[in-house]
């Protein structure tokens, strides 16, 4: 379970998601909208057709929900997006693996030069909280989509030496794969289903997992309990990419075609070189910052600090997903409706 915990920390404030339209951003605008008292929420993203999606999708009788387009490439779009913002949740990215190895330079222009204009612009309007979202391919990263994003991350941490007296404090939550999101393994599954037969990369590969609820929950965990410089890292299951094929298309013959370039065989979340910084909790990790020796004492004061030798893989997982959890949420996705506890 995802921790639970107040939602009056967002009273009345304004929140800002870039790439909102994306699968994660609707699930966190329907969110803040059902459960929190928030004052405005502005969706900022480059595509226009997805955000006139968006607004037949979300039931928005108080007009709280505001639409923006722009790109976070453009440093002066994200200045006069960014006034009166309290909160940014940064999640737009460029995010397939083997587009990466084919355009890098698209994907550091989005991911890395995006990243620092969204630091330099949320320090000039004085945002309280950036939390900018990470992914498992991040950790000891091989393909350039992890690099990008490492470098993202990399620079959301040093971000707070940047801020000075300024209230602004910033903070990245990395987890793994999400289950249905647009361009992930389950749709495309779910559409070579028809064809008789499922290709699988490499039979021993396994992943880390989450739902969209999940990540919306570990996304505004973060933004209420962030001090500056912190990665949060949920404790997620694991699953094997052929309990998921089989999950899927149980009739379906498996077909083994080899690992794509720039991916791996199992996942990391927590590198064995974080480990003396990582301190755990009941459903977390939180990788400290070095820059910041207080903050690091703060969670040392309420958790466990890990052993030098640990490293938080998905082949390595004390928690595993069957597909009878998996099918049961794959339904629940479709069914539309986001099941959340505790908020």
């Amino acid at each position: 379970m995802l921790k639970p915990g107040s939602t009056d920390f967002l009273s009345n404030a304004s929140v800002l998601i870039t790439g909102g339209t994306g699968s994660l951003g609707v699930t966190l605008t329907k969110l803040l909208l059902e459960k929190f008292r928030v004052r405005k929420i502005i969706i900022f993203s480059r595509d226009e057709y997805k955000q006139l999606q968006m607004r037949h999708t979300i039931a928005d009788p108080e007009t709280r929900v505001r639409y923006f387009l722009g790109d976070v490439r453009d440093p002066d779009r994200l200045r006069r997006a960014f006034e009166g913002v309290d909160y940014i949740i940064h999640a737009a990215a460029l995010k397939q693996v083997p587009a990466a190895e084919y355009d890098p330079f698209e994907f550091i222009k989005t991911n890395v030069v995006g990243a620092e204009n969204v630091i330099t612009a949320a320090l000039d309007l004085g945002v309280k909280h950036v939390v900018a979202l990470s992914t498992d391919k991040a950790a000891n990263p091989i393909n350039m989509y992890g690099a990008t994003k490492l470098c993202s991350d990399k620079l959301f941490v040093a971000a707070n030496s940047y801020s000075g007296l300024k209230p602004t404090r910033f903070a990245v939550v990395r987890y793994g794969n999400v289950l249905c999101s647009r361009g992930s393994v389950v749709p495309f599954f779910q559409a070579m289903r028809l064809t008789g037969a499922l290709p699988v990369t490499d039979k021993r590969m396994t992943r880390f997992w989450i739902t969209i609820a999940q990540a919306a929950c570990a996304v505004l965990n973060t933004l209420r309990d962030m001090y500056g410089g912190e990665v949060f890292v949920p404790k997620l299951p694991s699953m094997r990419i052929v309990d998921l094929a089989q999950a899927i298309g149980p009739e379906c013959e498996l077909r083994e075609i080899g690992i794509r370039p720039g991916e791996k065989l199992h996942e990391v979340m927590v590198p064995l070189e974080s480990a003396r910084a990582t301190v755990e909790f009941p459903d977390h990790y939180v990788i400290t910052p070095d820059l910041h020796r207080m903050t690091r004492d703060i969670y040392l004061a309420k958790g466990k600090l890990c052993s030098e030798d640990f490293q938080y893989s998905s082949d390595r997982n004390d928690q595993w997903l069957s597909p009878e959890d998996l099918r049961k949420s794959i339904e629940e996705h479709e069914s539309s409706h986001i099941r959340v506890e505790g908020w």
